[in-house]
């Protein structure tokens, strides 16, 4: 079956725009020939169509102009480090044209299309250009932030941009033992893995672990830490890290699931000990005492 198209083309002959002083004739037209009227419909509905065509285009533009000019590459650096910040594109400088990299608004390099290199005195010692890319050293907190990679001639051209991220080196987290029990000889751990503002309970068993209570308190984001609890090599993990470190702390499962059996059986040995030596200890005070 043979679908019309959504927008159809307009007719060569549409029906008058000008109603003013041949509103009486069309419409008295209209009423003798009724496929005036469907031609009238068509030809608005063509005129909708490619309206909202034309719309639809024009704002896929501005947003892929927004994507464009947002997009960004995130690099997470430990404080103290050197980062190297990469121009992935090859390119030549034309004749007038110069490169620069900027920090938010302020220039810390530029490179002329005679590659005279000038650095901004505020960098000097402490950044490296080449070929283009752009090394960093020795990173600290007044570092973060964005690095974009400029060409400017007669049009100004961002060839990348780079959202410097800086974070410290994680502390040590703590794993504790809430509480345990054993069921059908599955044994059953409750741990509370705590780490920088930020903590997480989980029930845990030999082979997995699954938090306990939703969601672990404090946030956990690109730039804070993240605490994870699992089982990996008979122990239980509680992991600490963000994107350029981690710690951990560990517990065996072997030496906190002691079963119930177990128990029960060194407890019935200390109580049996205990039942033997008492008459013998005895025995020997009592003689003890007819001596003395």
């Amino acid at each position: 079956m043979h679908y019309p198209p959504l927008c159809p083309q307009k007719l060569h002959n549409p029906p008058p725009k000008n109603y003013t002083t041949q509103k009486a004739l069309y419409f008295w037209n209209v009423i003798r020939k009724p496929q005036m009227l469907n031609a009238t419909i068509i030809f608005y509905f063509s005129d909708i169509c490619q309206s909202m065509e034309t719309f639809l285009h024009f704002t896929i533009a501005i947003l892929l102009t927004f994507i464009h000019q947002a997009e960004s590459s995130s690099v997470f650096v430990l404080k103290g480090q050197d980062v190297l910040l990469d121009v992935q594109e090859n390119f030549k400088l034309k004749e007038f044209e110069f490169f620069k990299w900027t920090f938010r608004s302020a220039n810390i390099v530029r490179c002329t299309d005679t590659l005279s290199v000038r650095v901004s005195p505020e960098y000097n010692n402490r950044v490296e250009f080449r070929n283009f890319s752009l090394l960093l050293k020795n990173i600290q907190q007044n570092d973060s932030g964005p690095y974009t990679a400029v060409v400017s001639g007669d049009k100004e051209k961002t060839i990348i941009e780079y959202l410097l991220v800086l974070q410290e080196r994680v502390e040590p987290p703590v794993l504790t033992v809430n509480s345990d029990s054993t069921i059908n000889a599955t044994c059953n751990v409750t741990v509370t893995c705590r780490g920088q503002k930020t903590s997480v309970t989980s029930s845990c068993n030999s082979r997995t672990c699954s938090q306990v209570g939703g969601e672990s308190r404090g946030a956990e984001t690109s730039t804070v830490p993240l605490l994870s609890v699992y089982v990996a090599g008979g122990s239980i993990i509680c992991n600490h890290s963000n994107q350029v470190s981690w710690a951990k702390d560990t517990k065996e499962i072997k030496t906190i699931c002691v079963s119930k059996s177990e128990r029960d059986e060194a407890d019935h040995n200390y109580a049996v000990t205990v039942w033997i030596r008492s008459p013998v200890i005895i025995f020997f005070v009592g003689c003890a005492l007819i001596r003395w």
